[in-house]
């Protein structure tokens, strides 16, 4: 896997490790050619979030012991379909992003301006 590059042009880094994230399981957002749903956008969760898209039929907040998946919480981070965070955008309940833990393919998505008005200040 070649070096990916994060949204603000640099090295991706680790979005987290601590629920393990990334399509990959890898700690990273990173993509390929499997992850059709190109989950790229690290963000740390919200209440909001969590139940914007549960009711868009994605259970983020309820543990799947047989997926090795712990369930997320508010302020857990977590790689996030490029489509499903611009949804919450369009919402009104985008979770904040990790600018330097965002793959670059989530700018074939979601706006470079709209992920910095979301980024946190400090990760």
């Amino acid at each position: 896997m070649t070096d990916a590059k994060n949204v603000i042009d640099g090295n991706l880094e680790v979005c987290c490790t601590s629920p393990m994230t990334g399509f990959y399981r890898d700690g990273f957002c990173r993509t390929g050619g499997q992850d059709f749903g190109s989950h790229v956008v690290c963000a740390q969760v919200t209440l909001e979030f969590l139940e914007f898209t549960k009711s868009h039929g994605n259970d983020l907040s309820t543990s799947v012991p047989d997926f090795n998946f712990p369930g997320l919480k508010p302020g857990d981070r977590w790689c996030l379909c490029a489509s499903r965070w611009q949804q919450a955008l369009e919402a009104g309940v985008a979770p904040p992003v990790i600018l330097s833990a965002t793959h670059a393919r989530a700018l074939e998505v979601v706006s470079l301006d709209e992920l910095k008005k979301h980024a946190l200040t400090s990760s």
